[in-house]
């Protein structure tokens, strides 16, 4: 679904993404994990189209779209949902569903109340759906910026840290949501710092420091690798 290659970008001397290739296929869900200023957040920003890259390429099912426009990905097929909630105060969860419908996915008003109702129920939202915005609870809050991004009808959907401020369960709810939503025809990336959130709902883990890739592999691989361990816990590891 997705094939990233030899995607680098650099600010003046500074080189933050340096030539990371990755695939994913339909139906898999990758972990990102890296210490802070590895580079992660950025790599979706030169995936979304926010940032453009300065080296490689982005084929999302097999079209090349490292030439878009942020807004012509989304129609393309990559959604992000980000760390911090962001809603419409008086909009209901129903209205905010809706309008990421017909804005992304560009479809009818029929077809975006049918693909509303469908995504209430799927992301445990169905009993809010009348709830204005600005009146959730943070958790809801990162279910709806979750359902607004699978709203758009996307083939690559990317967590950008969806877990952050969350309680340990409320970060299990989270988790259970991602591992069902996990379908042949969606990929799914996630940049998360709690190790075991990605464990639990990735099929592997890509871990990123200075803007390289040091390590892909299954999540026990990875999360038992020196290197790593090295990295997020200070430990020491052989020359």
């Amino acid at each position: 679904m997705l094939e990233v290659t030899g995607l680098s970008k650099s600010f003046g001397a500074l080189t933050v993404v340096d030539d990371v290739s990755v695939t994913v296929k339909g139906g898999e869900a990758l972990g990102v994990m890296g210490p802070n200023g590895a580079g992660k957040s950025t790599f979706f920003d030169l995936l979304t189209g926010v940032t453009p890259s300065d080296a490689g390429r982005v084929m999302l099912d097999g079209e090349d779209i490292s030439a878009l426009s942020v807004e012509a990905r989304v129609v393309a097929g990559i959604a992000r949902a980000f760390q911090i909630p962001k809603q419409f105060a008086s909009l209901t969860v129903r209205e905010h569903l809706h309008l990421a419908a017909t804005a992304g996915a560009r479809v009818s008003a029929s077809e975006a109340r049918r693909l509303t109702e469908e995504l209430l129920d799927r992301t445990g939202l169905s009993a809010l759906a009348d709830t204005p915005g600005g009146k959730l609870r943070l958790l809801d809050r990162k279910r709806l910026e979750f359902a607004k991004a699978l709203a758009t009808q996307p083939k690559l959907v990317l967590l950008d840290e969806i877990s952050g401020g969350l309680t340990e369960s409320e970060v299990h709810a989270l988790v259970d949501i991602v591992r069902a939503l996990k379908t042949p025809d969606l990929a799914i990336i996630w940049i998360e710092h709690i190790a075991h959130a990605l464990s639990e709902s990735c099929d592997r883990i890509m871990m990123l420091n200075l803007g390289q890739k040091v390590i892909e592999d299954t999540p026990s691989v990875v999360t038992a690798d020196p290197q790593v361990r090295a990295l997020y816990l200070g430990e020491a590891t052989d020359a």
